[in-house]
């Protein structure tokens, strides 16, 4: 592609750079420790790509990944990562336009892609896409998606927001048809307010549910429904939406679909629905009927009834692909579930650690829910970090408070980077403990890790099961526990 000045972007990049040359050796990745920048960095290395990046926040599970990659990771963001000059630079959303290496990129007139279009370019060229959205569930149920397609011998290609345990990466190139990708509706980089999904061109899209998250990036859920609107209206008249009928804003929206349309979820209105679900300590069994008919019975390590719908949504996918049921028994048999996911740490002198990623009011409901069901004889003690850019605000303060009812006993600590929240936005901690214990809930405050670490280790006792969600690295706390307990 010629050089030539073109127009600024909104972050003040040239248009005309915005591409992926032909003769590429050495890629660079801005904020590559993210779960989705992450993994394109891992799919770029096996494809035969130099790839280096660099973050500021850098812990697990990507930074174990991308060592075992041996991808080099430089600490923080500075001019000198892009010295010598990479042939090509992916820049990551949470990459501003004032990030100094962005800034460098800009001055240096290299070439650059957004995360999104880079998977478009190096992913997704001659396959059919399997769009897996929705406001929750979507790295559990892709991981489920991938599995239940290399379980039918397809080979299918994935990139996931999290580490599927039965693959132990989130990456994969395939020969098969299809590449199955997790899509949010998060914004695409800061020269692309668009969402990521709508970049790529999906074939079929499961829709998990649509609700108000993101509060940095959406004003309220209208806002949210606008994005989920168009990737519904991409879906070619060929193509299919499996979407869950039980959540009213999607059963309203995929009114408008141009393709085929497959609903699945717990009440009798949809096609797709779950029966007779038995629960215990070490599996889960479920009969899947299909318009009032038994369509078949799976049993599944996995637990909870938004995970029983996301194994629903998967059904439906197996059978639009034409997937013997045998093989969809199998697979569903055989998941081992993803890490940070209801995923067990670790457990010491009797006391069960469990590490889950949830951090929207709805997902800690649900996963406590699921966890209480699960293990209906034990204590549940729940440790909520609240750090996503949502969590962090007040816009959910009131919600959060119904979303422990569960729990016996719940901690929660002062979240973490406040200062980057203007203050009449401010989540409160302390407000959430005083509202639980209104509702007679043994809810308890910390001022930080270390003191919540010691009541922890002062309060669990033989049998308890401490289920810790938070979508960052707390602090290493599940690893510390297993030391101090």
């Amino acid at each position: 592609m010629p050089e030539s000045k073109g127009h600024p972007t909104p972050g003040g990049l040239s248009s005309s750079l915005n591409y992926a040359p032909e003769n590429l050796r050495h890629i660079h990745l801005i904020g590559i420790c993210g779960t989705g920048m992450a993994s394109l960095a891992g799919m770029l290395k096996t494809k035969g790509y130099e790839v280096t990046g660099s973050d500021k926040n850098i812990y697990p599970p990507m930074s174990d990944l991308l060592h075992s990659l041996e991808i080099p990771v430089l600490e923080g963001y500075l001019p000198g990562h892009l010295h010598p000059a990479p042939d090509l630079v992916i820049v990551g959303n949470v990459v501003t336009r004032e990030n100094p290496e962005a800034m460098e990129l800009g001055h240096l007139r290299l070439p650059y892609l957004s995360f999104p279009q880079a998977i478009g370019r190096f992913a997704l060229e001659d396959k059919r896409s399997i769009v897996i959205s929705g406001t929750h569930g979507k790295t559990t149920t892709a991981s489920m998606a991938a599995w239940t397609l290399e379980t039918a011998g397809m080979d299918p290609g994935f990139m996931i927001g999290g580490i599927p345990l039965n693959f132990k990466k989130n990456f994969k190139s395939g020969i098969g048809r299809y590449f199955v990708i997790e899509g949010d509706e998060y914004d695409t980089a800061f020269f692309d307010k668009g969402p990521k999904f709508l970049h790529y061109e999906p074939w079929a899209t499961i829709l998990t549910g649509i609700e108000f998250d993101h509060a940095d990036i959406y004003r309220d859920l209208d806002h949210v429904v606008q994005s989920f609107r168009k990737l519904i209206g991409i879906i070619p008249p060929e193509g299919v939406l499996i979407a869950n009928g039980d959540d009213k804003t999607t059963a309203s929206e995929i009114k408008m679909a141009r393709c085929r349309v497959e609903t699945y979820g717990l009440s009798s209105k949809n096609r797709w629905r779950p029966v007779d679900l038995v629960v215990d300590e070490k599996s889960t069994r479920v009969t899947i009927m299909k318009g009032g008919r038994k369509h078949l019975t799976l049993e599944t390590p996995v637990y909870g009834r938004h995970n029983i719908c996301n194994l629903l949504s998967t059904t439906v996918l197996a059978h639009v692909l034409g997937i013997p049921p045998d093989r969809l028994v199998e697979s569903a048999k055989t998941f081992r579930g993803v890490k940070r996911r209801q995923e067990i740490v670790g457990e010491k002198n009797g006391i069960l650690i469990l590490d889950d990623f949830a951090h929207h009011p709805t997902a800690v409901k649900e996963t406590i829910q699921a966890v209480r069901e699960k293990y209906k004889d034990r204590r549940l003690m729940a440790v909520f970090e609240p750090r996503s850019n949502s969590s962090r605000r007040n816009i959910f303060q009131e919600a959060y408070a119904r979303s422990f009812d569960m729990a016996h006993i719940i901690m929660i600590p002062e979240p973490p980077l406040m200062g980057k929240i203007p203050e009449t936005e401010r989540f409160s901690s302390r407000r959430l403990v005083s509202d639980l214990q209104e509702r007679k809930l043994k809810a308890f405050y910390f001022e930080n890790t270390d003191s919540l670490l010691e009541a922890i280790a002062n309060t669990a006792k033989r049998g308890d099961v401490l289920l810790i969600m938070s979508n960052g690295g707390f602090d290493n706390i599940h690893q510390r526990l297993l030391k101090m307990l």
